[in-house]
């Protein structure tokens, strides 16, 4: 995708950290992600970049990402992503139970016209 301008892709706008390294390095850059499509994001970091370079980020519940810097601006950088990735994955949070129904649809443990037990009630 490095080739394709994926300016006008929609993004959301966020703050959280991911790792980067370089494909000629195994050392780790912590990263700010400013904002993220399924083709690219915005990250700000202390780590130098420069434009063309190759490295993979992991973003939370997606893993690493394979890219290229399409720009630099002081701290900020855009990477272009190798291929695209589901973003709103990356949003969700991680390891939230799959509860299906909401608690506040469920049925209430009183029903209508049936007896009430007092005893389970708890006082206020």
């Amino acid at each position: 995708m490095s080739g394709v301008d994926t300016r006008h892709d929609p993004r959301d706008s966020l703050f959280l950290l991911a790792s980067l390294r370089f494909a000629e390095d195994d050392a780790e850059h912590r990263v700010k992600v400013r904002n993220l499509s399924a083709g690219g994001m915005m990250a700000e970091g202390e780590v130098r970049v420069e434009r063309g370079a190759r490295l993979s980020v992991h973003l939370r519940n997606v893993g690493w990402v394979d890219g290229t810097v399409a720009w630099v601006q002081d701290r900020r950088f855009g990477i272009a992503f190798s291929e695209e990735i589901d973003a709103r994955l990356v949003r969700a949070p991680v390891g939230a139970p799959d509860t299906g129904t909401p608690r506040f649809t469920k049925p209430a443990s009183i029903l209508p016209g049936q007896p009430i037990d007092v005893s389970r009630l708890r006082k206020l």
